[in-house]
């Protein structure tokens, strides 16, 4: 698996008090080679190559990657925006999940968003996430050329 890739901007330790995030997830195949992007104007940057994996699960991994990320940053105000529209109105509960096995991705997500004093969820039109969406996709190329090489080497 390949390592988060962190770019935290600022000092670390730094108290965050509002901080706006932008999630994706791509897959190459459904499933297929995946990743998730995270984004913030703030600076922020996580972007992790998941292996084997639907759209869906991509999506979700990214979820709970900016959540983590703005429990981690002690962001007190939050807003997660993203273009699935899957993934915000399940968390939200408008609809119902009935994949299981993305049901431990919702727990965590519902855990996670009991550290954030005010969470905004919100859907936002695929244009406004280019950043997110450029992330996961930047994993999946690393992830394809490490693969590569380890084609031409015969090493992994």
């Amino acid at each position: 698996m390949t390592r988060p890739d962190h770019d935290r901007g600022g000092a670390p330790g730094t108290d965050v008090r509002r901080l706006v995030l932008y999630f994706d997830g791509a897959s190459r195949g459904n499933p297929g080679p995946s990743a998730y992007g995270v984004y913030s104007p703030s600076g922020l940057r996580v972007a992790e190559a998941i292996g084997q994996a639907t759209n869906n699960v991509a999506e979700w991994r990214g979820f709970v990657a900016a959540l983590k990320a703005a429990v981690e940053a002690g962001a007190k105000d939050v807003e997660i925006r993203a273009d699935s529209q899957l993934v915000v109105l399940q968390f939200k509960g408008v609809y119902r999940l009935r994949a299981r096995h993305l049901l431990p991705y919702l727990e965590e997500a519902r855990r996670l968003s009991q550290s954030i004093a005010s969470l905004r969820v919100v859907h936002v039109p695929r244009e406004e996430n280019r950043e997110a969406d450029a992330l996961a996709n930047a994993a999946l190329d690393r992830q394809r050329s490490i693969g590569d090489e380890a084609d031409r080497t015969g090493r992994p």
